[in-house]
This record gives C-alpha cells, structure tokens and sequence, in this order.
C-alpha cells in the first residue's frame, strides 16, 4: 500500500497460500487482462487473509528474481509466477518489528501491575494506613487516586505508545525538556541499585527458611544476648501469665526480640555508623549476584522474555497473599488486628498530614516519573486502549495496597492477642516490618517454615516486577538513544552491561554499613525530585507542546479524544495536587533516621545531592539545547528548542496521519525498492533495474516518487506510484 493510500482488500486463501503451478495473479505484459486481484468485498464470501496492494494494480514484466519491497507501501510484488506473500497482515504478528512489541495485550497489563504493585503496597500502606486514621484514611487516598494518580498514570501510558519511544525519545515533542528524560533515568538507576539489595535479602531469608525450625526463633543461637526475649520461650513457661508478658514488653526497655537480633547482628552485622562500612556481607553478596542473574535473565530478550516470565511472577504473589489471608483470619486476635487497620478516625481527616501521606502514596506507589510507564507503554500497539490499561492498572494497584494490609494486621493482630499487647507495639513498616516483626509472628503459628517460605517468596517476585521495569528502562532509552541497528542487534549485551554495574553499584551496600546506605538512597533519591520531574512534564505537554495538539494526538491514537475530566486533570488538578505534595514534602521535612540512629550531617548532605542529580538534569540540559537552536535572539532560540522535532510523531508510516502525513509527504517521499534476497547474482538485480522504469523526478530507477498515475482501464486519477503505470511497462 503507497504511503497515503488507505485502501484495503480482502485476498481469498487461494491467492495467500498460492495458486496452482504456472498461474499468476499479477497479469504480465503480455496479458493485459484484468487484474486477478478480487474485488473490494469480495473476499468477504470467503476465508481470508487481510491485504493491502495498490490501489490499482500495475502489470509488470515476469524477471527472475525472487521479491521486491517497495518500502512504505507494505507491498511485496513477485516477478517470479504467483507471490507466496502480498502484504499478509496478521494480528499475532508485531507492528513495529525493528523496535518489537508485546506479543499480546495481556503481557503489558501484567507487566504494568507487576511494576506498580511493590514492595510499598505490603509494607507501607498497612503502616501508613492505621498511622493516619484507619477507614478514615481511604477517603483521601482514594481522592487522590481519582484526580492524580490515575490522570498521570493515562499521560505516561499516552506518551509513550503514542511516540514508541522511552522515556528519552519522547522527548522529541519538545526537545528543550529533555533533561526530564535524563531525569528520569538517574532516579531509576538509584532505585534499581538499592531496590534489588532488598530483594537479595529477600533472597537470603528464603533460603534460611528452608529448614525444620525458623533461625531467628529462639534466642540460644551464638549471636543473641542477654536481652532477647523469645515469644515461644515466655510463653511456654508454664510460670508465665498475661500479666508478665505485658511487662516484658511493657516495662522491659532492653527486651529484644530474637527476629530483630538475627537481622542487626547476624544478616547485617550492623556497624554502629555510616562512614563505617566494615566488611562485605558474603552471604548477601551472593544473593545480590543471585538476583542479578534472575533479572537479566527475565530481560535477556527484553520484552518478548519479560512478557511471559510476568504471567507467573505479576499473579503468584497475590495466590500468596490469599492463602496467608485465609490463614491469618482464623487466627485469634485477627480480628482485633484488622479492626485496628480499618477503624476510621474522621478527625484526622481534618488533618493535611493525612492528606500529604495519601498523595505521596499514591504517586510513589504507581511509578509515576520514573520512566518505567512510558518505557513499558512504547512496546503497545499505536491503536491500543492505553486509556482502559490505565485505569485497570491504577485502581488493581490501589486495591493490591488495601489487600495487603488485611494480610499484615490479621497476623499482627494475632501476635499481639499472643502477647497481650496493643497491635501498636507490634506494627512497623519498610525493613521493619518485612525482615523482623512479620518473621517474628510467623514463629508463632504451625509449621513456620512453610509460612516463611511463602512469605518471602512473595516478597521477591513483588520485588522482581518492579525490577523488570528499571532495568528495563534503563536499556530502552540507552538503545533508543543511540538508535543504530548495530545497538539494536546488540541489545542483550546492554542489557548484561547495565546489570553488571547495578551489581558493582550496589555492592556498597552489602557492607555492614550498607542498610544505612539503603535507608538514605531510599529517602532522598526518590523523593520531592519525582514531584518536580512529573509537575515539569506536565507543564511541558499541556502549556508548551499544547494541549489541544496533545488531545488531537491521543484521538488520532485511540480513535476518541481524551474524557473532559482528564483534559482538566492534565491541565489544572494533577498539577495543583503535584505542587500540594511538594510543598507538602518541604514543610514536613525532618532529618533521616535509622531506629534510634541519627544521619550525621555530611550523610544527609550526600542524600540532597541524589536528589538534586536527577532535578538538575532538567536546567542544565534545556540550556545546552537553547544555545544549540537556531535564531538571531534569545527568545527566538528559546521558540525554536521548545517546538517538537520533525521526528516526533507515531514511529510507523502507516499511523502517520492528519498534520504527521503531509509531514511526511514533504520530507520522505521517496521509497526506496530493496531486494529482499540480496544473494541472487548481480545479472539479476541489473535485469530488475531494466525492467522497472525511471520514475519522472526521480534520481534512478530503484526510487518510486510518490505521485499520481492512471488507473487501469482509464477513470480518475488516483495515487500511486510513478513508474508503474496502469496499462504495462
């Protein structure tokens, strides 16, 4: 089909597969006969196969050479009897074949939620939840789901499906704003080296669940003291009573637990400062290297090898998270835990902490401005529905995050009810959370090790989704980037070398200083700088590109415009709320802490440092790009840097409508004719060259001009291509 030809034709199987021996049906010169081509609708009375030839169809001298591939018609001719293939559309097969696709719909949503839904959504929320009121605490987040998180989560998904670009690419609709691109990348280096030293330990707790009884149970192990307590040996006491519990955990300020002695003393070897590293942990070491070797793996063929590993690893962790549900619930005390995590305290929505918790939350808790959303979206379809996929993805993360938190306090209500304490004394959140109080409840109910095991199995794939997506944008942008097909041919060993120094990077923090690392990356690295990069890339899209350009983009995309109320999310609410949570993070801003551990000043001074290298990507490379752009003065600089690029548009000719297409009539309207079987003697290509005119314009006869030309049998004039005329060669 020629580049603005937008006819379509239905081909019967026989001509698809082939017709009998010595018949041909595209008519030689010496059958000027009507084309064999069926009929508009023909096809429709039979099996078919969808085509897409020119609108009329040339008659063309037989040479022996096999196919020829008119670029940009999607349309192989055969000059050898019948074509085996003419231009044979087939829905399992990828549009965008240089760049790929996902094989079907179903492999992004679950890759989407395996990136969205983390290790945030189980130990976070529930903490973040009975912290802030309860029940009452739902009423804002999901506020802040409707008219934030859901609009930006639709933006990212749009931008990057639009232009099937990364999150550096699609910059190219308004290159000024490029550092966002950069941005994003430095905020996903950071996470995805502090992200996947959590998932070692995750690794590491796995392994050191697989045995009869649970390490971190009893205190009479070579590195518990004098003050571990245990649960099971108070309780076991036949001395012991309610009363006495309660003032072991009460009164006893030196009581330790021997979850938390094994993780500060046994898994970490907890340094007593920052700045002393100590030794690398081996084992946690390895189980780095472990987790490494698991994602790439995943990635080796990126998207085509991530999409089938999500159907296990983006659905297993909630079979998971049901059957310690229904485990925990019949538990006593679960119901007292779960009362806890829901009972609503409505005067603390009066509360803007409540509120600045709930939209930090949601916009940490989905991704947005980190890259991985608009990576993912580039590898969709052009006309897929990114608007559903949105808001599918979104609201499944959200309730992933409630979910959760029934999970979490059924089991520590039950722990608590054990130990006749209130749930307070036993809930935390992050490593706390994870790594020692949920362990520690664990120990208390049958078969421990099998509930570990599943435990921390889920920990890990919940943790590996959302790896998939860093790594992965990572290697999208550097592949994007540089945009030559000897990167693309060579996009495994980008992938091997981003991860062989995420290893390197991330060795730090193995050491016995290496939690205090973690907790400080953790903090800064990813903070009020998302805030900033995702309010700079709304501005960008809505006021500088413009927001009616952009809605016409999404509609020629969708085949809607984007609804009334995400036109004024985009434009007035999301931004509003974005700048509400920045100035929210600022005001509430206090020095980090590490349990009773106070950051020195030189340590936060570094953590701001991490926060600003991803925000000062974005003013220093707008500068570079205003004294790169063409004009006389400042203002006509700054006019040029920030108008979209003649590449920005859909990334296949065929999606190039409306303004895109006279772009690219203008710009491209010579198709060049390559040889799909370059093995064929030299005699060959000479005697196609021969039998293929010169096309008025152009400058040889392997170049087609895109012109006007007479059908067959007379008529109007329609497009074609010049050089092949209606009544023979």
């Amino acid at each position: 089909m020629c580049c603005r030809c937008q006819l379509s034709y239905s081909l019967t199987q026989d001509y698809s597969s082939g017709q009998a021996e010595g018949s041909s049906p595209i008519p030689s010169s010496d059958s000027p006969s009507s084309p064999a081509f069926p009929s508009v609708g023909e096809g429709e009375r039979h099996k078919t196969t969808r085509v897409q030839p020119f609108p009329h169809y040339p008659v063309l001298h037989k040479v022996a050479v096999g196919y020829v591939f008119i670029s940009g018609c999607s349309f192989f001719a055969s000059l050898k009897g019948a074509p085996k293939k003419v231009c044979v559309e087939s829905s399992k097969r990828h549009e965008n074949i240089k760049r790929g696709n996902w094989a079907n719909q179903i492999e992004f949503v679950l890759t989407s939620v395996g990136y969205a839904v983390g290790l945030g959504n189980v130990w976070r929320f529930p903490y973040l939840c009975y912290r802030n009121g309860g029940g009452a605490f739902m009423f804002p987040y999901f506020i802040m789901l409707v008219f934030c998180g859901i609009p930006l989560f639709f933006l990212e998904l749009s931008l990057g499906q639009f232009a099937s670009q990364g999150c550096l690419g699609v910059w190219k609709i308004s290159p000024m704003f490029k550092g966002v691109g950069y941005g994003m990348m430095v905020v996903s280096s950071y996470i995805g080296i502090y992200y996947n030293v959590v998932i070692c330990i995750a690794f590491y707790y796995f392994f050191s669940s697989m045995t009869r009884v649970l390490p971190w149970t009893y205190c009479n192990n070579f590195w518990n003291t004098g003050n571990c307590t245990s649960v099971l040996d108070v309780t076991n006491s036949s001395m012991a009573s309610s009363v006495n519990i309660t003032h072991i955990f009460n009164q006893t300020l030196k009581r330790t637990s021997p979850s938390e002695e094994y993780w500060r003393r046994y898994v970490l070897k907890l340094s007593n400062d920052i700045g002393n590293l100590g030794e690398v942990r081996l084992p946690l070491l390895g189980c780095l290297g472990v987790s490494w070797i698991v994602v790439f793996l995943c990635l080796i063929k990126s998207v085509k090898s991530s999409g089938k590993v999500v159907y296990f690893t983006a659905t297993f962790p909630y079979l998971v998270l049901t059957i310690l549900f229904v485990r925990g619930i019949t538990l006593e005390g679960a119901v007292s835990g779960i009362t806890y995590y829901l009972t609503p305290q409505w005067d603390k929505i009066l509360d803007a902490k409540v509120w600045g918790d709930a939209a930090s939350q949601i916009f940490y808790s989905l991704g947005c401005a980190w890259g991985g959303l608009i990576t993912m979206a580039s590898y969709n379809k052009f006309h897929n529905n990114c608007y559903r996929d949105s808001i599918i993805i979104s609201i499944t993360n959200c309730a992933t995050s409630v979910y959760a938190g029934f999970v979490i306090f059924s089991i520590l209500g039950f722990m608590a009810h054990h130990l006749g304490v209130d749930v307070s004394k036993v809930a935390d959140q992050g490593p706390g959370l994870a790594f020692v109080a949920y362990p520690e409840a664990l120990t208390l109910l049958p078969i421990s090790p099998f509930w570990s095991v599943l435990f921390f199995f889920m920990l890990i794939l919940l943790g590996l989704g959302t790896q998939f997506c860093l790594l992965e944008t990572l290697v999208t942008a550097i592949v994007d980037e540089v945009g030559n097909e000897w990167i693309l041919r060579r996009k495994t060993f980008v992938t091997l070398g981003v991860a062989v120094v995420g290893f390197l990077l991330g060795i730090p923090l193995t050491t016995q200083a290496g939690i205090y690392w973690l907790s400080l990356m953790d903090n800064y690295a990813a903070s009020f700088s998302l805030v900033v990069i995702s309010c700079i890339m709304c501005v960008a899209i809505m006021y500088v590109y413009g927001y009616r350009s952009y809605f016409k983009d999404i509609e020629m995309m969708l085949g809607f415009p984007p609804p009334i109320f995400f036109q004024i999310c985009w434009r007035f609410i999301s931004p509003v709320i974005i700048f509400f949570i920045l100035i929210f993070t600022v005001i509430q801003y206090e020095p980090i802490t590490y349990n009773t551990y106070v950051y020195p000043t030189w340590a936060i001074a570094i953590g701001f440092c991490m926060a600003l290298s991803s925000v000062i990507c974005i003013p220093i490379y707008a500068g570079y790009y205003i004294l790169r752009s063409e004009g006389d003065s400042l203002l006509q600089r700054l006019k040029n840097a920030t108008r979209p690029s003649r590449e920005w548009g859909p990334a296949l000719v065929e999606h190039k409508t409306g303004r895109y297409a006279t772009a690219f009539s203008s710009t491209e309207s010579q198709l060049e004719v390559q040889l799909l079987n370059p093995e064929k003697p030299k005699s060959d290509e000479h005697s196609l060259h021969q039998s293929i005119p010169t096309c008025p314009g152009s400058l040889n006869p392997t170049l087609l001009r895109y012109t006007k030309v007479p059908p067959l049998g007379g008529g109007p004039w329609l497009p074609g291509c010049a050089g092949l005329w209606g009544r023979g060669l």
